[in-house]
C-alpha cells in the first residue's frame, strides 16, 4: 500500500456551534479521521481553497453564508462539485431534509445524533463517493463515470451542449526532460487553467472532468465553447512557461536525447482541443460516441501549430 493509500480521509466540519463541532471533531478523531473545522460557509470556502477535504459535515443554520447556500456554491464549483456532503439540522422536519437534498447534499443528520451513526453516515457517504463519483487524486476532479454521467444528464434534457476534450501537446518531453514530478505540476497547471475559465464563464455552469494524465473534458452550452477555451489557452500557457527551467524557457524548447544519444529538440507545451456539438447535424444518444467525436477533432488539432481548436461542425475548423 502507498502512502497516498494510508492518507486518513480529511473531514470539514462547518458549524458555528463550537460544542457541537468540538463533538463531532472529538468522535471522528477517535474513528481515524483527520478533521479541520470552519465556524461558517464563508470560512469554509476559504478553508477549502487551502485544503481539499474528502468530505464535509455542514450545519444548516449559520451565519453570513448558511450550509444550504454553502452547498449550492460547492457544486456550482467544478473544483467541488464532487465533494460529498452531510448536512446536519436540529429540525426534524421534513421539509429541511428536502431542501438540504435538492441543493446537492449526499445525506443528511438530525441533530442530536448519536457517534454510532455520525461515524456510520460518515463513512457510508465515502465509500458511496470512492464508487461512484470518483475523483482524480493528483486534481481532486471528477472522473470518467461521472464526465459520462453528466453528459447523459444533458441528453435527457434536450438543451444543446459542447463537449470539448483537451490535452498537452508534447507533454512527453516535459516528463523526459524534468522527471515525473514536474510533469505533475503542468497538470495541475492545466487543471487551474481549465477551472478558472469555466469559472469565469459563468452560467449555465460548465461541467470540468478529469480524464487522468494530462486529459481533461468540458461539457457547456455551445456559444461557451469560444470564450472558455480561448481563456484556457491563454492561461495555460503562460503558467506553462513560468514551469519550465529559464534556460528552456528564453531559447523556446527543450532538448532531449533518444536512445542512440542523438539531441533532439522538442518546443514548449501547447493544448490541443477537440470539440463535438450536440446541434451539429445529429444528436448523440451515448456520451462515448460525443467523447469520441471530440477525440477524433482532437486529434486534427493536433495537425495544427500551437494551441488549436477542432470544432466538429462538419463546416470546417476553428
Amino acid at each position: 500500500m502507498d502512502a497516498a493509500e494510508e492518507r486518513p480521509d480529511v473531514i470539514l466540519v462547518v458549524d458555528d456551534d463550537e460544542d457541537i463541532a468540538r463533538f463531532v471533531e472529538f468522535n471522528l478523531r477517535l474513528h481515524g479521521f483527520e478533521v479541520i473545522h470552519a465556524g461558517d460557509g464563508q470560512e469554509a470556502l476559504e478553508v477549502i481553497e487551502r485544503q481539499r477535504p474528502d468530505l464535509a459535515v455542514v450545519d444548516l443554520m449559520m451565519p453570513r453564508i448558511d450550509g444550504l447556500e454553502l452547498t449550492r456554491r460547492l457544486r456550482a464549483d467544478p473544483m467541488t462539485s464532487a465533494l460529498p456532503v452531510i448536512m446536519l439540522t436540529a429540525k426534524g422536519m421534513t421539509v429541511d431534509k428536502v431542501h438540504g437534498l435538492s441543493a446537492g447534499a449526499d445525506d443528511y443528520l438530525v441533530k442530536p445524533f448519536d457517534t454510532a451513526e455520525l461515524v456510520a453516515r460518515v463513512s457510508s457517504t465515502l465509500r458511496r463517493n470512492k464508487e461512484f463519483r470518483e475523483v482524480s487524486p493528483l486534481t481532486g476532479l471528477p472522473g470518467n463515470s461521472r464526465i459520462r454521467r453528466e453528459i447523459s444528464d444533458r441528453v435527457r434534457s434536450g438543451a444543446d451542449y459542447a463537449v470539448a476534450y483537451i490535452d498537452i501537446d508534447r507533454f512527453k518531453s516535459v516528463n523526459d526532460r524534468y522527471g515525473f514530478v514536474r510533469g505533475d505540476d503542468f497538470i495541475s497547471a492545466l487543471a487551474r487553467s481549465v477551472h478558472r475559465a469555466v469559472v469565469s464563464i459563468g452560467l449555465p455552469p460548465a461541467f470540468l472532468g478529469h480524464v487522468g494524465g494530462d486529459d481533461f473534458v468540458i461539457v457547456c452550452s455551445p456559444e461557451q465553447i469560444r470564450p472558455l477555451t480561448s481563456r484556457a489557452v491563454v492561461d495555460f500557457e503562460k503558467a506553462a512557461d513560468s514551469l519550465y527551467d529559464p534556460i528552456d524557457r528564453e531559447r523556446g524548447y527543450v532538448e532531449l536525447k533518444d536512445r542512440r544519444g542523438n539531441i533532439r529538440r522538442a518546443a514548449l507545451v501547447t493544448l490541443s482541443i477537440g470539440v463535438s456539438l450536440s446541434d451539429a447535424g445529429k444528436r448523440f444518444t451515448d456520451p462515448l460516441e460525443a467523447i469520441a467525436v471530440a477525440s477524433e477533432m482532437k486529434s486534427v488539432a493536433k495537425g495544427q501549430p500551437g494551441s488549436y481548436v477542432a470544432v466538429d461542425r462538419r463546416r470546417g475548423v476553428t
